[in-house]
């Protein structure tokens, strides 16, 4: 959170660091979070060494920060790290995800801001979101489409809602089966 902060002083005194008065590159970042296990240390030979963090926790951070790109989301986070902020944090779940090189999906949630700092509209449209997400689990389609519009009408620009809003449309007219768990499979990285 204090780096998107950061980021809008940044914006503020970009003009001023390039001497660009217009034109100006917009600059933003994604924040992809996992919590769990990784191996840490200087990996190569006496020639060659690299200092590394690797492992499926760091793989699965770097597409949650790609999976930003999709959602329209700034910082998501798994569920380990989402367990461990607590009521400290606003949180919203995003979605149920597979992505590449993983067998298990793991929910994924948007980090929203500190708790008590949080706008009335977000939070209202949080709320919305959650009635929305589980009528697309549950697959009512209709409730569904009816309740991502809604959040649009909360905050019409909202990417989370306009991708599901898109989703729901094209399960509505292909229906996956009484199968499908509702996790979608992210194949890009």
């Amino acid at each position: 959170m204090d780096q998107l902060k950061s980021l809008e002083t940044l914006r503020a005194i970009l003009p001023e660091l390039t001497g660009l008065r217009k034109d100006t590159p917009h600059v933003n970042i994604r924040i992809g979070i996992s919590t769990g296990d990784v191996v840490v240390g200087t990996i190569g030979s006496e020639n060659a060494k690299s200092y590394m963090v690797i492992g499926d926790t760091v793989n699965l951070g770097s597409r949650l920060e790609s999976a930003n790109r999709i959602y329209g989301t700034r910082i998501l986070i798994n569920e380990s790290t989402w367990a461990q902020v607590g009521s400290e944090m606003v949180t919203r779940e995003i979605d149920s995800l597979l992505v590449k090189g993983k067998t298990e999906p793991t929910r994924v949630f948007e980090l929203l801001g500190v708790e008590g700092e949080v706008p009335d509209k977000t939070l209202r449209l949080r709320d919305q979101y959650c009635a929305a997400l589980s009528a697309y689990r549950a697959q009512d389609w209709a409730q569904a489409e009816k309740a991502f519009q809604a959040c649009l009408d909360v905050i019409p620009n909202d990417g989370r809602a306009q991708v599901f809003l898109s989703r729901t449309c094209r399960l509505r007219e292909q229906p996956p089966g009484d199968s499908w768990n509702g996790v979608w499979h992210l194949e890009s990285k």
